[in-house]
């Protein structure tokens, strides 16, 4: 039961971090994602290469969560879960410190709770 719980829990910053990339990736400039970053046209513009190297990095985090996911040894997966979901959690943390408190929240926070979990299980 603790099991699948972990799961989906991993699932969600897995899944959040896809969104993360493609918003990044590919709708940098659109007017969707300069409200949700809090960003000018002019700025997007300007940064859209950087967005996109940043998108690529979100892109490999939730990779490797997902790709925890399907390793068969146990001891393995959890090492590479804890991995991943520690990189999640401090660049949230980072993100937050630098950019917005927000991010704490939307990135930090989903992937504490399951890198609690896996710790304890």
């Amino acid at each position: 039961m603790l099991d699948q719980i972990i799961t989906y829990l991993i699932i969600i910053p897995g899944l959040l971090h896809v969104y993360f990339m493609y918003m990044e990736m590919f709708l940098w400039e659109k007017p969707r994602t300069l409200k949700a970053f809090g960003l000018t046209a002019d700025f997007a513009a300007k940064s859209k290469a950087l967005a996109f190297n940043q998108g690529l990095y979100n892109g490999f985090l939730a990779a490797g969560l997902f790709w925890s996911l399907f390793i068969t040894d146990l001891t393995w997966a959890k090492q590479v879960q804890i991995f991943f979901l520690s990189c999640v959690f401090l660049a949230g943390v980072v993100g937050a410190m630098t950019v917005s408190k927000k991010i704490f929240f939307l990135q930090s926070v989903p992937a504490l709770i399951p890198l609690i979990l896996v710790l304890i299980k």
